[in-house]
């Protein structure tokens, strides 16, 4: 199935925020505005920015590939990078160290500024915690496997503007899927790359995919958000965490690591080329 898509700038700082179809923002800026999303954090990158992250184990969180790569392409070391789960107004309810860094095989850093859909369907990364989060803390989410076009779907993000709390869009939608992608009607911005899409599964949230960018539908104009699907790729990062496999990953051409913080350039950003 083709997405259809030709997409500008990804995940950049734009002049204007066009309207979303979707619910607007909601900020979490209580323990119990958190309760239930307490498994999702920051994470943090000493001197590169951060990202959004969610705990898929005790021990392990899902977030996006290029979050683990600075501005040459080369991958951050594990001990630089901190998760910081239910963080609200600065006050995490558990931090955590990293300790491995597993990154999916089919993404190629690059040192370059854009981004083409073959590094986006693998734009994974699962992170390794030095000591395990307790489930009394935080209740680690499973993941969903069948997506449908115009499903229901909530975002939860930190972001540029936002990083000091998580940001709750209840009601977006899956607008198109296919070729291992899909977009979705969701807010995200800096800081929301490796944000978790979540579906209602029976009384539980499940997560659907991981935001890798955002861009533009050239047939509507509107804003939208990209992932890809998971229940695959992130088997094979737990399998290759469990038996040890180093990551073999070559800098290569075409893409930018894009986070919030240290490290973006206002000029800089990513482009999407039309997926089959």
């Amino acid at each position: 199935m083709r997405l259809g898509l030709v997409l500008p700038i990804l995940l950049c700082l734009l002049p204007t925020m066009p309207a979303f179809a979707g619910d607007s923002l909601k900020a979490l800026r209580s323990r119990g505005d958190l309760l239930g999303w307490e498994a999702i954090g920051r994470v943090d990158m000493a001197g590169h920015g951060f990202c959004t992250g969610s705990l898929i184990a005790q021990d392990l969180v899902l977030t996006a590939a290029h979050c683990m790569f600075d501005e040459t392409g080369r991958q951050i070391a594990p001990e630089r990078v901190i998760f910081r789960a239910g963080n609200v107004s600065g006050d995490a309810l558990s931090v955590r160290k990293v300790n491995r860094i597993v990154v999916d095989s089919g993404y190629v850093p690059v040192s370059g500024s854009e981004i083409d859909g073959d590094r986006m369907r693998h734009d994974l990364a699962l992170l390794r915690l030095a000591s395990p989060i307790f489930a009394s803390e935080a209740d680690p989410f499973r993941i969903h496997a069948t997506p449908e076009q115009g499903e229901v779907v909530s975002v939860l993000s930190y972001g540029k503007g936002r990083s000091e709390n998580l940001s709750w869009q209840k009601d977006c939608r899956v607008l198109k899927r296919g070729a291992g992608l899909m977009s979705f009607d969701c807010d995200v911005t800096f800081g929301s790359s490796g944000a978790p899409v979540f579906v209602r599964y029976g009384t539980r949230m499940r997560i659907l995919s991981v935001i890798s960018a955002m861009g533009q539908d050239p047939q509507t104009g509107r804003q939208i958000a990209l992932g890809m699907t998971l229940p695959e790729k992130v088997s094979r990062l737990k399998q290759r965490m469990r038996n040890g496999e180093p990551s073999r990953l070559q800098a290569g051409q075409g893409a930018k690591r894009i986070t919030a913080g240290a490290g973006v350039r206002s000029g800089g950003g990513a482009k999407f080329i039309k997926v089959d």
